[in-house]
């Protein structure tokens, strides 16, 4: 399990609000050329609200993948699958704490070449239903980096407005 009920609730209230989940907006010239770079035939959107980051890709003219949205709060979409690029954008920070593992396994399950992930480290904007703010983990890059780091090959980490953005491959079966 990845998602408590009550919080599934609460993020799905957050996704009536149109100004949240907009950061893959942002991003997505970085992950054209990140799926450029390692020849992607498929996307994998592992948090991916309203879809943003896909009609963002096919604005910019890049719309020659296989994309396969997965957001607990939007059941429709299924399942996550494994892909050659898997995108969390702006996800990560608002997992509930007790699931992170549950989380971080299910993205290790579907990269098959690299994952391309954002974190935030401070406080949100956006506040839950409950008060709580919508980031739930604010810790910085050194927290995140050995959590990442039991799933994942670190490739890239680069800073950010708020936070940062790290490449990551599946460990070497070696």
């Amino acid at each position: 399990m990845t998602i408590s009920a009550e919080y599934l609730e609460q993020q799905k209230q957050l996704h009536q609000n149109p100004n949240y989940g907009v950061a893959s907006l942002q991003y997505a010239p970085l992950v054209i050329e990140l799926a450029d770079q390692i020849g992607a035939k498929s996307i994998s959107d592992y948090g991916a609200g309203k879809c943003n980051l896909q009609k963002k890709m096919n604005e910019l003219g890049q719309s020659e993948f296989q994309y396969y949205p997965y957001d607990p709060a939007f059941p429709e979409y299924g399942d996550p699958k494994e892909a050659d690029l898997v995108c969390c954008i702006d996800v990560l920070e608002h997992i509930e704490p007790l699931y992170l593992e549950a989380v971080l396994k299910d993205l290790e399950g579907i990269t098959s070449k690299i994952g391309f992930f954002t974190i935030h480290t401070g406080p949100a904007v956006k506040h839950l239903s409950d008060g709580r703010n919508a980031h739930l983990i604010q810790r910085p890059a050194s927290w995140w980096l050995p959590q990442l780091g039991e799933h994942f090959e670190i490739a890239q980490l680069q800073r950010s407005p708020g936070g940062f953005w790290i490449v990551v491959e599946p460990h070497s079966s070696s």
